[in-house]
């Protein structure tokens, strides 16, 4: 999907970059697939903020994604391919034989038309489900699930895609866009080929006014407060404010904060690539 530059008719367009989107073919969702969302602003459940910078933007409706594909051997064909405002990724509108419509992540390249079915009897075949264990190796593959009949958890965001590298006795080998490389059972399900909208970090927003259309607040530097707000703030002048880390303390810069204890540890065979 090509990008294309604005002309700088206003100083926000100047640095404007959006997305054709070429390959979206309506801008109506399926009725029966949304339901309404309500913005948080950051706030919990008893008014108080625990997540700063959010707040405003534009109202939203959820479409019901179907990440568990577990409607197995039943044919389905792709109706349309739409935005979702609740995700990077496009999504696709999938009539099934029986009647029944389900909305699911796009894969790159899926076209208005196209067949796709999901289990045992399912193909190699870009948008098909198949079970890891089915999954031929060197594959792409997306929307993973990391246990059984959880549903898509992993590599579900735009442009992105896992690689099967091989299987040990009941565990398949998954090489994760973070570059770790960890086992998956093979009972477990993912899609495959790898997710629509490639092009979705090349946008740029622009302006600041565009933020806060999608729920962001401005955000202040940490070495532009002062000592009591922050651990980098204060100083004379220009201060670098010490060694990079949140406002609570956490560093931010390499250090590890994954647990030693995780059970899942024993799984991972390479861990992500760091620039540290």
């Amino acid at each position: 999907m090509p990008v294309k530059k604005l002309n700088p008719i206003t100083p926000s367009m100047r640095f404007r970059v959006q997305l054709t989107h070429e390959e979206l073919t309506t801008d109506r969702p399926e009725k029966s697939l949304v339901e309404s969302i309500s913005s948080t602003g950051g706030r919990n459940n008893s008014g108080h903020r625990t997540m700063r910078n959010r707040g405003g933007g534009h109202k939203k409706q959820y479409r019901k994604i179907d990440f568990h594909r577990d409607k197995d051997g039943i044919p389905g064909t792709v109706k349309t391919i739409e935005y979702d405002p609740n995700r990077s990724a496009h999504i696709a509108l999938i009539n099934y034989a029986d009647g029944e419509k389900r909305y699911i992540v796009a894969p790159h390249g899926l076209k208005v038309g196209a067949k796709i079915v999901s289990g045992k009897t399912a193909t190699p075949d870009v948008g098909n489900t198949l079970f890891l264990g089915d999954v031929p190796l060197g594959s792409s593959i997306h929307a993973i699930e990391l246990h059984p009949g959880q549903g898509a958890t992993l590599v579900r965001s735009a442009g992105t895609a896992a690689t099967m590298m091989g299987k040990e006795d009941r565990y398949a080998v998954i090489k994760m866009p973070s570059g770790e490389i960890r086992r998956i059972l093979t009972t477990c399900k993912a899609t495959m080929g790898s997710t629509s909208n490639p092009d979705h970090s090349l946008e740029v927003v622009g302006k600041a006014g565009r933020n806060r259309w999608f729920g962001w607040r401005p955000r202040t530097r940490g070495v532009a407060m002062n000592p009591v707000d922050h651990p980098m703030g204060g100083g004379e002048g220009r201060a670098s404010g010490g060694h990079p880390r949140s406002r609570n303390g956490q560093f931010a810069k390499g250090a590890k904060t994954r647990s030693r204890n995780k059970q899942s540890s024993k799984l991972i065979i390479t861990r992500r690539k760091t620039t540290n």
